[in-house]
């Protein structure tokens, strides 16, 4: 059962009925769901599989291969290949006895696995594409991998045989908080929205995480019993997520680190100061890695130029186990339900909820009314030394408005006191001195459950998104 993944499934149902040999190149972070997806969809039917093993040599891997086409063949290979290039022609043999007039499916997951050091892995590959299956019509070869880097540098933006090769690239990004319901609800789960906007700032969309989510256990229970108890499943994932995809890992972690600790983001010098890479090509790579993977973001300063892109975390699993689950490395059981409530986990909350927003610019869009109108994402802080006014979410028109997004995470309706009325006040004011801008300003509060009316709000207030607004579809 496919939940959401709507553009995705209708990319591959035009691949499937496709008049040419297709090359396909799916990719997205670990955990994100592209396995599942290209087997449900396919319903588990391929002329051949394979999957690449972590931390293996070229001989292992061969022995995979070998072992796989076996047992997947009417064919018998006795001799296993000592080369890719052997292989790939087994593979050939193989696809070329199958007498059958339907497409031949082949799905090579974790592919960056296979390509190991002086193996020639890509050019077999290279060979076996061009000078056998695009002679072809009826070849499908859908190639995976959770290494994003890898797959775009040395696949899809290949310069060498593979170059303008794939057909079509796929990224398989977390699910949104609507298709987290959706699978949430396939599960009997019952839980309200507010719970499962908690779990998600915990998971992100991640499918392998919340699919094991007990449906009769509050969000509070499960984030203890996943993270916290003894054993848990996202106790030691971090490193397991890191290690996997890239191969030297721990810049990559620095950078996470670094990231985590400003909530704002950083820009690249100080990242550069803060982890002590120094700021070249390598910086480069690195952030342009993790950004394809899907654990950072990119977003500009509101009229800021000379401070450049600011940097976030965007992955919610790492935001949550390097504030919470990495101090408690003895895994003392309770820690998360008994600190329900108290400052650390409101203040989290609050963050984590403006880092929500920002992965659901589509849904606010659309709740305000603004879908087909042209807009700019920005983000804000205040210039002057004296003034520490910062607004995490800008949206600036087309139509000459700039929504100033005042974000807020709370149990109940959120009230606007005379003295947050006052914040607000000089926080709008210290915007359009700084940013010169003449466009219309409008203060739109995204809150859970919505703004107390009052005289406050009623002066300063022109938008109120709640909660529900975020669980709408794109």
């Amino acid at each position: 059962m496919i939940i959401g993944r709507s553009i995705e499934v209708e990319k591959l149902k035009k691949i499937s009925t496709s008049q040419k040999s297709e090359f396909v190149a799916i990719y997205g972070r670990r955990r994100v769901g592209k396995t599942f997806l290209i087997r449900e969809f396919f319903d588990y039917n391929f002329d051949f599989q394979l999957t690449g093993l972590a931390n293996a040599d070229t001989y292992q891997q061969l022995v995979n291969f070998h072992t796989a086409l076996n047992r997947q063949s009417n064919l018998d290979f006795d001799k296993m290949p000592a080369t890719w290039f052997e292989a790939f022609q087994h593979l050939m043999d193989h696809l070329e006895n199958i007498k059958s007039n339907k497409r031949k499916v082949i799905f090579l997951d974790e592919l960056p696995w296979l390509d190991t050091k002086r193996s020639d892995f890509l050019m077999a590959l290279e060979h076996f594409w061009n000078s056998w299956a695009t002679n072809r019509k009826d070849i499908i070869l859908i190639t995976c991998g959770s290494a994003a880097s890898w797959m775009i540098s040395q696949l899809i933006n290949n310069h060498g045989g593979l170059h303008n090769r794939v057909t079509e690239r796929i990224k398989i990004n977390p699910f949104n908080l609507k298709e987290t319901e959706e699978l949430l609800r396939s599960k009997n789960n019952v839980l309200n929205r507010y719970q499962i906007l908690q779990l998600y700032m915990v998971m992100g969309g991640i499918p392998y995480y919340l699919d094991a989510v007990s449906p009769e256990k509050s969000a509070a229970q499960n984030i203890e019993e996943l993270c916290f108890q003894k054993d848990a499943l996202l106790a030691k994932e971090f490193n397991n997520l890191y290690q996997s995809l890239f191969k030297n890992s721990a810049k990559h972690i620095a950078i996470i680190k670094a990231l985590a600790t400003k909530r704002i983001g950083l820009t690249r010098k100080e990242i550069t100061i803060t982890t002590k890479i120094p700021s070249g090509g390598s910086l480069t790579k690195l952030l342009e890695e993790l950004e394809e993977s899907g654990f950072i973001s990119k977003i500009d300063q509101f009229k800021q130029k000379s401070n450049g892109i600011l940097y976030r975390l965007s992955d919610f699993y790492s935001l949550f186990y390097l504030k919470f689950i990495d101090k408690n490395s003895n895994n003392y059981e309770g820690n998360w339900i008994n600190a329900i409530d108290n400052p650390v986990q409101r203040n989290w909350l609050g963050h984590t909820f403006e880092q929500i927003c920002l992965t659901h610019i589509s849904q606010i869009k659309k709740a305000l009314g603004i879908s087909g109108v042209l807009t700019n994402i920005y983000t804000w802080r205040s210039q002057k030394s004296d003034n520490a006014a910062q607004i995490d979410l800008v949206i600036d028109r087309r139509d000459q408005v700039v929504n100033l997004c005042e974000i807020k995470y709370s149990i109940n309706n959120f009230t606007i006191t005379k003295s947050y009325s006052d914040n607000l006040r000089n926080k709008i004011g210290a915007f359009k001195r700084e940013t010169k801008t003449k466009k219309s300003i409008f203060l739109t509060m995204i809150t859970t459950y919505g703004v107390e009316k009052n005289s406050h709000a009623a002066a300063l207030v022109q938008n109120s998104i709640m909660m529900d607004a975020l669980f709408e579809q794109k």
